[in-house]
């Protein structure tokens, strides 16, 4: 009988990534929202989006769906949200 061994211990990375700055003036820009699929995020979402549009001047709003709460978002999605989204939102409700 064979007994394997498993260490929790992960890798280190050494690369950082940078992370833009956030615009100073949403006028004419697209947002997303991207909903982890938790009760009552899409409410949440449809009404932040509606007042970026009123307030803050969002010329569109983009809201896309993970298949779950537990799992990262499908790379299609990523990829869509990124070419389509100035900003992009990602959230949770109950």
């Amino acid at each position: 009988m064979n007994i394997t061994v498993l260490s929790p211990v992960g890798d280190s990375r050494t690369g950082a990534t940078g992370i833009p700055a956030l615009p100073a003036d949403l006028r004419g820009l697209t947002v997303g929202f991207l909903d982890n699929t938790k009760h009552n995020f899409d409410r949440l979402a449809a009404g932040m989006g509606e007042l970026l549009r009123e307030r803050f001047g969002v010329k569109h709003v983009v809201y896309a769906r993970k298949a779950n709460a537990a799992t990262g978002a499908a790379r299609e999605i990523i990829e869509a949200l990124g070419k389509e989204c100035d900003l992009v939102l990602a959230g949770s409700a109950d």
